[in-house]
């Protein structure tokens, strides 16, 4: 029998196995971490957490420590990158925290990429099109809408608003809500000219090379021509693939202003309703922990990908795909023999007593004698 590894593992084993090797074939190495960090880590850089809630315990050397909510936290602080160069490594974890609107902690699988060190237009358009290429492992019908947080950051201050002002504004970008963004931009003096190049700057979605033009022109009204250079450098690495039609620019990708300073990105995949891979340029994560260089990653939130892996597993939730029914004196090594013949062709197998339960949406075959016979 020619069985692959592959044939046995569900949909999500699938995937993740799939995600591994399109991240090795680009250089990036498998790194495998431990469940615990001190707690004094997280503590320290809560910032950078998704939630701030953490299950902490203290080991028998009196060490207070904390199952993993995070994995790159945990990267940055074990991994130390000589000058000059860049260090590329993968993952698939498991991470310990409440859900976004949930009530208790779970553990949630990760499976994701950090390019760090040295990092350059290059390494940034590599992390896009890696994003693009693992969306399209998950499903075909996917978009990856990007923006840069430092531009937005850049247009949001040349405002000049109040604090609150301006959180208000940041929020309503998110939304796409220009009718709110000229309100406030009202309320507080804000010239016409920089309201209505905010309000387009929210307003405009489409692929790079439609859009693009017109951001590097909103940026020359909030002299943010620097990181219209970063975003548009990063996204002409993705000139050349195959997914360059499936990407978007979309300035309501805000992301975490205090976690991201640079290009941003989320990925969508038909049937589900939020996203489910998320990533950007982090460098003040490393400034913080006093580590050298920038970095950027993503991550792929297997959890929300119930919607699609239901019903595509080798194996359903009430086991293998054929049923072999037998009755309670045959010979059991007739009943084995039967099993191994119909799995070493190929099929997974269960075998049944006749009448210990029913068998529905199965295909059902049976022991007679020495012969099998399809019910």
């Amino acid at each position: 029998m020619n069985e692959s590894i592959t044939d046995v593992m569900n949909a999500e084993e699938r995937l993740v196995f799939a995600l591994r090797a399109l991240f090795c074939r680009y250089g990036y190495r498998p790194y495998r971490m431990s469940k615990f960090e001190e707690y004094d880590l997280y503590a320290k850089n809560k910032d950078f957490l998704i939630s701030e809630d953490v299950i902490v315990f203290t080991d028998k050397g009196g060490r207070l420590m904390a199952l993993k909510p995070d994995v790159t936290l945990s990267i940055v602080n074990s991994v130390r990158v000589k000058k000059d160069a860049v260090e590329r490594l993968c993952y698939n974890e498991n991470v310990y925290r409440v859900p976004k609107g949930g009530v208790s902690f779970s553990e949630i699988m990760q499976t994701g990429l950090e390019c760090i060190g040295d990092i350059d237009a290059y390494c940034v358009g590599e992390v896009l099109c890696l994003a693009a290429a693992s969306l399209d492992l998950i499903s075909h019908r996917f978009a990856l809408d990007v923006s840069h947080i430092g531009l937005l950051s850049a247009a949001v201050a040349s405002l000049s608003l109040p604090k609150d002002a301006a959180r208000k504004v940041c929020g309503y970008v998110s939304a796409k809500n220009v009718h709110e963004i000229m309100s406030v931009c009202r309320e507080n003096g804000v010239s016409e000219e920089k309201a209505n190049a905010l309000s387009e700057l929210t307003s405009l979605y489409g692929t790079p090379s439609d859009v693009m033009p017109k951001v590097k022109r909103i940026a020359e009204v909030f002299s943010a021509e620097a990181e219209y250079g970063e975003l548009s450098a990063a996204l002409s690495v993705l000139e050349t693939s195959p997914f360059r039609d499936r990407v978007r620019v979309d300035f309501s990708v805000v992301g975490d202003a205090g976690y991201y300073n640079g290009v941003v990105f989320k990925g969508f995949v038909d049937g589900v309703p939020e996203a489910v891979l998320s990533g950007g340029r982090y460098d003040g994560l490393l400034k913080k922990m006093k580590c050298e260089g920038g970095a950027a990653g993503f991550a792929v939130y297997l959890d929300t990908l119930a919607p699609i892996f239901r019903g595509n597993d080798t194996f359903s939730e009430n086991g293998a795909g054929t049923v072999l029914l037998y009755d309670r004196d045959d010979d059991p090594a007739k009943v084995a023999e039967a099993v191994s013949k119909l799995a070493s062709s190929g099929q997974s197998v269960e075998a049944r007593r006749r009448g210990a339960e029913s068998v529905i949406g199965k295909k059902v075959v049976e022991l007679k004698g020495c012969d099998i016979y399809e019910v």
